[in-house]
């Protein structure tokens, strides 16, 4: 028999400030930062009886180790849920926690769950990308991939060349723009608040508190970043400053449907509109977010004028270029990543997706006249994943007014050019 889809809210996320690989948390396991998100996300919603989640979903792309045992389980088990929430281990690399969180809310519209913890957690310190792979030699040896699709450097590298006019001055300029913008969201507090502080351990310094990201290099400038070498390859554009870095980290954050979320009080800070995948040649996976993204707004009936907020995941910024390229919109408009990106704070792969969604929903919360946005992302290995939402906040009148204003004041300019 059929029955009725229901409406998916993201209700709230958390993350661990972000470490530079194997430094602020060498000596952390990476299964207590996701714990430390999921019991966040209890602490601060008491009016979700822990029994009532169904489900928790935890993504890392490197799954042995401290990052193995189906995380998703065991995490939830440390965190203190109740034995009887079921949790499962998820693979998407880059996308895990994007994944994770389509995933259980694809469930919750299904009526398979009411409410459930998605996210991910990545260290790199202590699982370095491609640790214990073995692809099978017929990948390369029968040309399925270029050997280049294997170095997600290097696949930078082959997008510069697809692209021209993207020149290292320009990544270089974005890349600068996010440290900026980093730390005036951190001046403004926007940051701080979904940040989880972690206790870590040294043997060397003894015990500590992580309170803040640790990658982001306030007073980057476009001439500090064009003395920086192209580890990718010689007289490259691709450089540690315009590329984010090696990090440690852990985010997590509460979806469930909208009736329920609204039976138990939860907040909604976000309604799922949809989302999508696609699959691009590996060796340019930078251009995923493009056609995931045209996937995504024709199955929801939107287009790319229909967004207001865009959270852009900065592996490099030769892919955010492209993305803004290929759909007309200017490098530095205010639309796109207001608090900075990955760029500046890092990208620990599977736990980015969810990061991004905290940084959205904050943009809709300050910004009312907007109704859409989305957050998206490239993937490893030739993908890439887009999500759709709706603002919650949004409100007609004021995005009429913002209309308005926005027309008069273009009148005002051309009447004076005249």
């Amino acid at each position: 028999m059929p029955r009725p889809l229901r409406d998916v809210v993201f209700v709230d996320g958390v993350r661990t400030p972000f470490g530079k690989a194997g430094s602020l948390y060498a000596e952390t396991r990476a299964d207590d930062l996701v714990v430390n998100c999921i019991r966040e996300l209890v602490r601060r919603h008491p009016e979700l009886p822990p029994e009532r989640v169904d489900e928790v979903a935890i993504a890392a792309t490197t799954q042995i180790g401290d990052q193995g045992l189906t995380i998703g389980r065991t995490a939830a088990l440390l965190a203190g849920l109740p034995s009887s929430v079921p949790g499962f281990a998820i693979d998407r690399m880059c996308a895990g926690a994007m994944t994770a969180v389509t995933s259980v809310a694809s469930g919750i519209a299904f009526g398979a769950y009411d409410v459930a913890v998605a996210g991910g957690v990545e260290h790199m310190g202590h699982h370095p990308m491609g640790e214990g792979m073995d692809p099978n030699p017929r990948i390369v040896a029968e040309k399925l991939v270029d050997q280049s699709a294997l170095v997600m450097g290097s696949t930078a590298e082959n997008l510069h060349d697809r692209f021209p006019g993207i020149t290292r001055q320009r990544a270089d300029a974005f890349a600068a723009s996010s440290q900026r913008r980093v730390g005036q969201a951190y001046a403004d507090g926007v940051i701080q608040e979904s940040l989880v502080t972690v206790a870590t351990r040294s043997r060397e310094h003894g015990w500590g508190l992580a309170t803040a990201d640790e990658p982001p290099r306030p007073g980057t400038t476009v001439e500090s970043l064009a003395g920086l070498r192209t580890p990718f390859r010689s007289h490259g554009r691709v450089t540690a400053g315009n590329a984010a870095g090696l990090n440690d980290g852990a985010t997590a954050c509460l979806v469930a449907a909208e009736d329920v979320a609204t039976e138990l009080g939860l907040p909604a800070a976000m309604r799922l509109v949809g989302f999508a995948f696609a699959g691009v040649d590996p060796e340019v996976m930078g251009v995923g977010p493009i056609p995931a993204t045209e996937r995504a707004l024709s199955r929801a009936g939107l287009s790319i004028d229909d967004i207001g907020a865009f959270e852009i995941n900065e592996a490099f910024a030769v892919q955010v270029l492209a993305f803004l390229d290929h759909f007309g919109i200017d490098e530095q408009d205010p639309r796109v990543n207001p608090y900075g990106g990955a760029i500046a704070l890092g990208h620990p792969l599977a736990s980015s997706g969810v990061r991004l969604m905290i940084h959205l929903a904050r943009q809709f919360r300050q910004r009312p006249e907007v109704r859409y946005g989305m957050t998206t992302m490239c993937i490893g290995l030739g993908m890439g994943g887009t999500v759709l939402w709706e603002n919650p906040h949004h409100s007609p009148d004021l995005s009429a007014r913002v209309v308005a204003s926005t027309t008069t004041d273009a009148d005002n300019s051309v009447e004076g050019d005249r």
